[in-house]
């Protein structure tokens, strides 16, 4: 691994309180496990969109883990954004910041990582997802079946055909998460027809893009407890990793379990 590979973190605000939605916290302890556990690789978190265009200039990866929608981070910053995904650097976003205002930015985020949250399309229930099935790629690399109780959004809108694009956590949705009204985020006929077909909803996924660079969306990451589950946190780890094109080793990106008081140390 090269000695120059930085990898940025920007985190939104923590938004929801009572351990979810906790952005710095989450992106502090992602952060300290890349420092501490992966040699050749500095991770730094931004709390906010930092002012000098040049501060990433020479990272490989930005990860975002932020609000979204209206409010997401990145709507200012598109066009310095698009240039760094055209010199080949990673894009990584992780749970709300998978969700952009459809048009320009979703244009954008189809391009960079492959998918997005479309509103009246996509939804965004709490659910058990189960995973026991993963793709020959290195985010998937030591990665053992398991179960996560999470904010699990599905039903993203991908690139036509899913050409270019990699699933790698998919698990299928029962109906039970469409017990809302149609909505905005809640339900809609796309969705209720996908589910009713017994359709995988993709949640973790990665793209190679033209340009060289790669990108990944992960719908889970609303509770800040969840990080300390082995495999979620490997996962994770993987794929900003792999964004930025450190190679993986086969038994994935090995870090110790934190205890509830170690992780809550981050919040």
């Amino acid at each position: 691994m090269s000695e120059d590979t930085k990898i940025a973190f920007v985190a939104g605000r923590a938004s929801h309180g009572s351990g979810a939605h906790e952005h710095p916290g989450g992106c502090q302890f992602l952060a300290d496990m890349i420092n501490r556990h992966v040699e050749g690789v500095e991770a730094k978190v931004h709390l906010s969109w930092p002012t000098d265009k040049t501060t990433f200039d020479d990272i490989s990866a930005l990860a975002i883990y932020s609000d979204g929608g209206q409010g997401h981070p990145i709507l200012p910053h598109l066009e310095q954004v698009s240039d760094l995904a055209k010199r080949g650097t990673g894009l990584v976003m992780m749970h709300y910041a998978i969700e952009v205002p459809k048009g320009d930015a979703g244009d954008h985020f189809v391009t960079w990582v492959g998918g997005y949250f479309e509103t009246h399309y996509s939804v965004n229930p709490h659910w058990i997802a189960e995973f026991t099935d993963y793709p020959n790629h290195p985010i998937a690399h030591g990665l053992k079946p398991f179960e996560m109780d999470d904010e699990w959004y599905y039903h993203m809108r991908f690139s036509d055909d899913m050409k270019g694009v990699t699933p790698i956590l998919s698990s299928i949705a029962p109906e039970s998460t469409l017990t809302r009204p149609d909505g905005p985020h809640s339900g809609n006929p796309h969705v209720r027809s996908s589910v009713a077909k017994g359709e995988a909803q993709h949640l973790g996924w990665c793209i190679e893009r033209p340009d060289g660079g790669r990108g990944v969306g992960f719908t889970g990451g609303h509770y800040h407890k969840n990080w300390g589950h082995e495999q979620m946190r490997k996962f994770m780890l993987n794929s900003i990793l792999w964004a930025a094109k450190v190679d993986i080793p086969v038994e994935g990106i090995e870090t110790p379990e934190p205890t509830a008081e170690e992780l809550d140390t981050y919040i």
